[in-house]
């Protein structure tokens, strides 16, 4: 039996009793001018983060007026649009708004603020908000439903014991998290430095036979593609809207029918990506932001697509509003053109590269959902109880 099992059983073995929020909780509703608040302790629901990541430091402060005062170990939950989960215990006092419900605690004596976070912080709680929200386009929390939420509430030192679980669980999972996103910057560093060393080439003169420099112009053709509605374009991959459709900033979505044809680089040319480079093969359909890049029988295609990529042609893009790459610019960028056989080994080497790298992008990412997932299991089961009656 372990430490809370057994106090389960000592301190309440008929089981916890269930109280709606309101009668251990309530709204803050002190007002304090906003003068004493700044960026640090300010929090709008603007700075609350998604998913139950806490906040972070408020880009806009109120300057006149009065705000709400919170204080440390209140809860501050988003009211609006509740799906992105946004919630944190604060450490600090400081104000916020209408848009952010502040639940202070009636008797910290009775009830841990950290456990409190912890009921709220669950998924069971978030469905509850969701459920309750009225607004299609920007729905809002129910103040009233919130305060009816059930919260089980065991003795003071069940609760305690609950809390440093948890702790341990959260400081653990964030460790994993930190590892894994650690190893994948790692391997995409190493990715970069030999792809980097592969594709640097001397200038030689044109005619020797290891590598000479051409332009793109002289070595390809590069075309934009052409315009299509948004209404003809599906966000996701169906029978019917199966072919990939490219645009200013990559993979758009799925269309009908296909404009280009066989393997091929193409460059986003227009928006804040401009300048990405996606490799296509079959059928697929380029929109007019996209430069479809084709090989006049001077390169291995993959070869050709790590070069595009090397090259950062974003930094080639005009200033403005609206920033662009033109035709005219990128058929002036000089390309290193070796032999085939070395571009196939090139190729071979950075293509291997590649699908570890999309391994570890897909893999890690994925790994640290489920240890999130096993997290958030681990909680859910620690704050269910038997109720008594």
């Amino acid at each position: 039996m372990n430490r809370l099992e057994k106090l389960l059983r000592e301190l309440c073995p008929d089981g916890v009793k269930v109280y709606s929020l309101s009668q251990v909780a309530h709204y803050a509703q002190k007002r304090i001018d906003a003068s004493q608040v700044d960026e640090t302790s300010y929090v709008g629901v603007e700075n609350l983060l998604q998913n139950k990541q806490g906040k972070t430091t408020a880009s806009s402060v109120p300057v006149v007026g009065a705000v709400i005062a919170f204080e440390a170990g209140d809860i501050l939950i988003g009211n609006i649009r509740p799906y992105l989960r946004k919630i944190w215990l604060a450490d600090c006092n400081g104000g916020t708004n209408g848009d952010v419900l502040a639940i202070q605690i009636e008797d910290k004596a009775r009830l841990d603020p950290k456990f409190l976070y912890y009921v709220l912080s669950s998924e069971d709680f978030f469905l509850y908000d969701i459920q309750n929200s009225k607004g299609a386009k920007m729905p809002r929390g129910s103040k009233a439903a919130v305060l009816n939420y059930q919260v089980p509430i065991p003795p003071l030192p069940v609760q305690s014991e609950i809390v440093k679980i948890l702790d341990n669980f959260t400081e653990l999972t964030a460790e994993l998290t930190a590892e894994l996103t650690a190893e994948l910057t790692a391997r995409k560093k190493q990715y970069e430095y030999y792809r980097d060393k592969l594709l640097t080439f001397g200038v030689l003169e044109r005619g020797t036979s290891d590598c000479v420099w051409r332009t793109l112009g002289e070595t390809c053709h590069l075309k934009a593609g052409k315009a299509i509605s948004a209404y003809e374009i599906s966000s996701e991959k169906t029978p019917i809207y199966s072919v990939p459709c490219f645009g200013g900033n990559g993979l758009r979505g799925y269309v009908r029918t296909a404009n280009q044809q066989g393997d091929k680089s193409i460059i986003g040319r227009q928006g804040a990506l401009c300048g990405n480079v996606c490799y296509a093969t079959g059928g697929y359909f380029a929109t007019e932001h996209a430069i479809v890049v084709t090989d006049k029988g001077y390169f291995n295609s993959r070869f050709l697509y790590h070069v595009l990529v090397h090259k950062n042609l974003n930094q080639y893009k005009t200033a403005g509003a609206q920033p662009g790459l033109s035709v005219a610019r990128l058929e002036t960028i000089s390309v290193p053109v070796p032999d085939m056989s070395i571009q196939n080994k090139i190729a071979c080497v950075l293509d291997n590269f590649d699908t570890i790298c999309a391994s570890l992008t897909s893999g890690l990412p994925a790994e640290i959902e489920a240890r999130q997932k096993q997290y958030e299991y681990y909680r859910d089961k620690l704050l269910t109880f038997e109720e008594r009656t």
